[in-house]
């Protein structure tokens, strides 16, 4: 069974190539007969971007170096085996991969069943069901004993908390997990707490930016530990996020280590509309991370422009500079990132092996929710910090006004595609309507249906047909004849937001999205 599933999922990737490679051919025979001029050039640029194509050659330096840096690392690894170190050579078994902590703290936990109370601290409004005490002077300049601890900030994610948790525990001491439920009306710090993890609750509603901000200092966090890592509920370490986080971490010069985001892929717990949106989404983490983030993480480059809040680390002097929880912002990850550039505490860190799972919308109504709550943090994000002279915003600037050009272009295509179609679509009775008549033949003069049809669809779709080979996942066909119908909604949410970036006030409390059962 498992030879044959092999098979067919390299026979899909193979088809999917053969597609991609067809389509792209005629795409170019379709050029080359008209000419090479007109829109097609724009319609390509609108595929792919120059943002995308320069920070791909970047990328594809920084490969080069990173290949080089490798293997010289490896070539004088023999010599620095042969002196003694402390907590290994990096090769370590799970049960070394964990936080030192004082015996004491250890041995409360344990013989209470880890729901200690605490003595101290408090909070505003807030109540502890368990804590636990680590030694500050824990953390060294060695990967392993870099101290983390885990945040897991959440509201209302009953379904999920429990996976999230797991997760973390297959890592990390479940005295180093701090969950905080943000005014949850469900049995979210109950679950928590049934897992022997800290646990503060907030009695009234802060935002994800607020909760953040409580547990760090209920705990006195950056204080305690080397690092924090911040999780969403709903996300699932990879196995090797802590090695790979803290072998980042062990270059002073990295404030930031961003988690590399993969769509989870479970078709049997979604919809129709859920697949759909899961397998867009995959695409478009692929491209922004693989071509366009890897780039811009280089150690000589350094202009990523958001750690994405999902699975992140933050070294905690930097962390202790931050303002984590600003008036008026609705998410925290972009303001954090800029936080970070603009007061210069270091540089931001990425790599494909430091890998988290997330769970993307599973409706239509919560994916138009969740990027525009995105769209709208990263505007905000712009007013609040302002332009100041750096690379970070010399890289920031061309690519907003790349996805401010592209998106109104895709949405005016759109539009004149659909009305150069009415008349087909109404056996051409719109034509009887003088203007229409007018306005149709001016439009199809310089873009006929079938350029907007060709030049708009097929690049994007050759996108598509490429993922579905990297995937292996023929279903991702089907699913990317609606892909540029998703990219126009983006683009409007892009241009709705800007305005609203300066007219709305937030105080970041959140709304909980639509869970699937056993999503993790």
């Amino acid at each position: 069974m498992r030879t044959a599933r092999f098979i067919g999922s390299w026979l899909s990737g193979l088809i999917a190539l053969a597609l991609a490679v067809t389509l792209f051919v005629q795409w170019f025979q379709f050029v080359l007969d008209t000419g090479g001029a007109g829109p097609m050039p724009l319609f390509l640029w609108m595929a792919l971007g120059v943002n995308l194509l320069v920070w791909t050659s970047i990328g594809a330096v920084r490969f080069g170096d990173d290949s080089v840096r490798a293997l010289l690392a490896r070539k004088a690894l023999p010599a620095a085996r042969t002196a003694p170190a402390i907590g290994g050579d990096g090769d370590r078994a799970p049960s070394e991969d964990r936080v030192l902590v004082h015996s004491h703290a250890a041995g409360d936990l344990a013989t209470s069943g880890g729901s200690a109370s605490s003595g101290e601290g408090g909070g505003d409004g807030a109540i502890q069901t368990a804590t636990g005490q680590v030694d500050s002077a824990a953390g060294g300049d060695e990967p392993d004993q870099l101290s983390l601890a885990v945040i897991i900030p959440a509201h209302n994610e009953e379904p999920v908390i429990d996976g999230a948790i797991a997760s973390a525990l297959r890592l990390f001491n479940r005295w180093d997990i701090y969950v905080v439920s943000d005014s949850s009306r469900d049995a979210t710090a109950d679950i928590a707490a049934e897992t022997g993890v800290n646990v503060l609750e907030l009695l009234a509603n802060r935002g994800k930016a607020g909760a953040i901000e409580a547990v760090i200092q209920e705990f006195n966090l950056t204080e305690n530990y080397d690092g924090v890592v911040i999780l969403d509920a709903d996300t699932e370490l990879d196995e090797k996020y802590v090695e790979g986080a803290r072998a980042q971490l062990q270059d002073p010069k990295v404030a930031a280590v961003a988690g590399f985001v993969v769509a989870e892929w479970k078709p049997k717990q979604r919809t129709v509309i859920g697949r759909l949106i899961s397998a867009y989404r995959d695409r478009l983490y692929w491209m922004l991370q693989y071509l366009m983030r890897f780039g811009q993480t280089w150690r000589h480059t350094s202009v990523a422009f958001i750690v994405p809040g999902f699975a992140s680390v933050y070294r905690s002097s930097v962390l202790k500079q931050l303002d984590i929880n600003p008036k008026g912002l609705v998410i925290e990850d972009f303001n954090m990132t800029f936080e970070v550039h603009h007061k210069r505490l270091g540089r931001i860190s990425m790599r494909s092996g430091t890998k988290a799972y997330c769970q993307d919308p599973f409706t239509l109504r919560d994916y138009v929710s969740q990027v525009r709550r995105w769209t709208l943090g990263f505007w905000q994000t712009v007013r609040r910090h302002g332009v100041w002279p750096s690379l970070f915003w010399f890289a920031l600037f061309f690519y907003i006004v790349e996805v401010l050009f592209v998106a109104v272009l895709l949405i005016v295509t759109a539009a004149l595609g659909v009305f150069t179609l009415l008349p087909l679509a109404t056996g051409g009775a719109v034509l009887d309507l003088g203007f229409y008549a007018a306005g149709y033949g001016a439009v199809t003069a310089v873009l006929p249906l079938t350029a907007i049809a060709v030049g708009l669809f097929v690049p994007d779709y050759i996108l598509t047909c490429v993922m579905a080979t990297i995937r292996r996942r023929p279903s991702y066909l089907i699913y990317g004849l609606f892909f540029l119908p998703m990219r126009i909604i983006d683009s409007y949410l892009t241009l709705r937001t800007i305005p609203q970036a300066w007219t709305m006030k937030s105080d970041g409390s959140w709304k909980s999205p639509d869970r699937g059962a056993g999503a993790l």
